[in-house]
C-alpha cells in the first residue's frame, strides 16, 4: 500500500516539507485553478510537478506526483447539454497530456451539482477537537426553508420535516447563513460567490434528468474516454457519492455495491476503475466495504481511507468524521483485504500491485485548531490517521511473514 497525501497547491497551508516530514511515498494534487472543462496543458502539468518536488526554500523534495484527485468532469458532459462535446474532448487531450508527463492514476466523480455536502465544518467534539458533520435535520431546513426548493417536502420523512420547521423558527440569522455557507462550499467553484439563486439555478437545469438517465450519459462519458485512457496507459478510478445517497432532488449513481458493479460492467477495461472511499461509502450501514474491497479489488485503482460515524440507521442520516480507527467501517477488516488484493497482483505480475491510499480528512486536533486549513485537510489530524494505518499495515505484514 502506497502512503500518498493530498495536496492543493502552493496556497496550501500545509507545504510541501510538511508532507515530507509527515514521511509520505507520494503526492495527490490537480490543477485547481484551471475550470472545469478547460485543457490542463502540459506546461502546467509540469508546473504542478515542479512545485511538488521542491521545499519552500527551494531545495528538492524527493516528493512526485503521483495521483491526480481530480480531474473534473463538467456539470455539461454529465448532463448532455451545452458544450458537452467540446469539454469531452477537452478531457481526452488532459489525459493525454497527464500520461505524457507520468502520471498514471486519475481520480473523478460523477456527482451532479455537489462535489460533497457538509451541514458543519468545524463540528465541536468532546475532547476539544472539531470534526466535518452532515446532520439530516439542518440539511433539511436548508432545503425546505432556505433554498425553498420545490418539492423539498417529498424527499424527507414528515418527523424530519417537523424538527427542520421547529428547528428553523429558532435558528439564528448567523447560524443560517453559516449552515448556508458550509453546504455551498461542497459546489464546485462556489468558495466564494455562489448564492442561492445560482443553486436554485444550477438544479434547474438538471430537471428530467433522473438515476437511469444520469446513469447513462456516465456510461456514454466512459464509453468515449476509457478506450482512449487504455491506449496511454492511464487507469480511471470514479469516487463515490459523498454522502451517498440522493440530495436536492439530485440523482446519485454510485451510492452502493450495485451502483458500483453498474459501472464497472458499462466497460469492461482495466481502466475503468473506482476510488474506494471508505468514509463515503461507510455512510450506509447496508454497504459492506469489505466486501466490496473483495469483489472489486481488481479494478480498484486508488483507496480513501477514513471513516465516518453515523448518527441513526436510516438511509439517509446523521454522521460524522471520525477518528479513522474509531468509526462504522473496521478499517483492520479493510486493509487486510486490500493487502490479500495486493497480493493476488503479485502473483499476476500486475506492476500496479502496490494501491495508493491516502488517510483522507482528518479531524482537528492540537495546533491545526488555530490554522485555516482547507476543511477535511488538516495537517496534524491526517498525520495520526496516516500513523494508525501504518501501523494496521505494519502489524498485518508481519502476521502474514510469521504465517509463511
Amino acid at each position: 500500500m502506497r502512503q500518498t497525501w493530498r495536496w492543493f497547491g502552493p496556497g496550501d497551508i500545509v507545504s510541501t516539507d510538511a508532507m515530507a516530514q509527515a514521511g509520505v511515498q507520494g503526492v495527490v494534487s490537480a490543477l485547481h485553478q484551471i475550470a472545469p472543462g478547460e485543457i490542463w496543458t502540459a506546461a502546467a502539468i509540469e508546473t504542478r510537478k515542479r512545485e511538488i518536488a521542491t521545499f519552500p526554500n527551494g531545495r528538492p523534495s524527493g516528493l512526485n506526483w503521483e495521483v491526480v484527485e481530480s480531474l473534473p468532469v463538467t456539470e455539461d458532459i454529465k448532463r448532455q447539454s451545452g458544450d458537452w462535446r467540446l469539454h469531452l474532448e477537452n478531457y481526452k487531450i488532459s489525459l493525454t497530456n497527464l500520461a505524457g508527463a507520468g502520471l498514471s492514476v486519475i481520480c473523478y466523480n460523477f456527482m451532479p451539482v455537489l462535489d460533497w455536502t457538509r451541514t458543519d465544518l468545524a463540528w465541536p467534539l468532546a475532547n476539544g477537537a472539531t470534526a466535518m458533520r452532515f446532520d439530516l435535520i439542518d440539511f433539511a431546513v436548508f432545503d425546505l426553508c432556505i433554498l425553498a426548493r420545490p418539492g423539498a417536502a417529498d424527499d424527507f420523512p414528515a418527523p424530519v420535516i417537523t424538527e427542520a420547521r421547529a428547528r428553523f423558527a429558532k435558528m439564528s440569522d448567523q447560524r443560517k447563513s453559516q449552515l448556508t455557507r458550509n453546504i455551498v462550499a461542497g459546489l464546485p467553484g462556489a468558495a466564494t460567490n455562489f448564492t442561492l439563486d445560482d443553486v436554485r439555478g444550477q438544479l434547474e437545469r438538471y430537471k428530467g434528468i433522473d438515476a437511469p438517465r444520469l446513469r447513462q450519459h456516465f456510461t456514454d462519458f466512459l464509453q468515449e474516454v476509457i478506450p482512449h485512457a487504455e491506449t496511454l496507459g492511464l487507469r480511471l478510478c470514479c469516487h463515490p457519492d459523498d454522502p451517498p445517497f440522493p440530495l436536492l432532488g439530485l440523482p446519485r449513481i454510485m451510492s452502493t455495491k450495485s451502483d458500483h458493479a453498474a459501472v464497472l460492467n458499462a466497460v469492461a477495461s482495466p481502466a475503468n476503475g473506482i476510488t474506494l472511499c471508505s468514509g463515503s461509502l461507510g455512510v450506509r450501514a447496508d454497504n459492506d466495504l469489505v466486501d466490496m474491497m473483495t469483489t472489486f479489488g481488481a479494478r480498484v485503482h486508488f483507496l480513501h481511507l477514513r471513516n465516518t460515524a453515523r448518527m441513526g440507521p436510516t438511509v439517509p442520516t446523521s454522521f460524522y468524521e471520525a477518528e479513522h480507527l474509531e468509526g462504522d467501517t473496521d478499517m483492520v477488516a479493510l486493509v487486510a483485504a486490500v493487502l490479500s488484493e495486493e497480493e493476488a497482483r503479485r502473483r499476476q505480475g500486475r506492476q500496479d500491485h502496490s494501491i495508493p491510499f491516502r488517510p483522507d480528512h482528518g479531524q482537528n486536533i492540537l495546533d491545526d485548531l488555530t490554522r485555516n486549513t482547507q476543511p477535511g485537510y488538516p495537517a496534524i489530524g491526517r498525520l495520526k490517521g496516516l500513523a494508525e494505518l501504518r501501523g494496521i499495515i505494519r502489524a498485518l505484514e508481519h502476521q502474514r511473514m510469521a504465517e509463511t
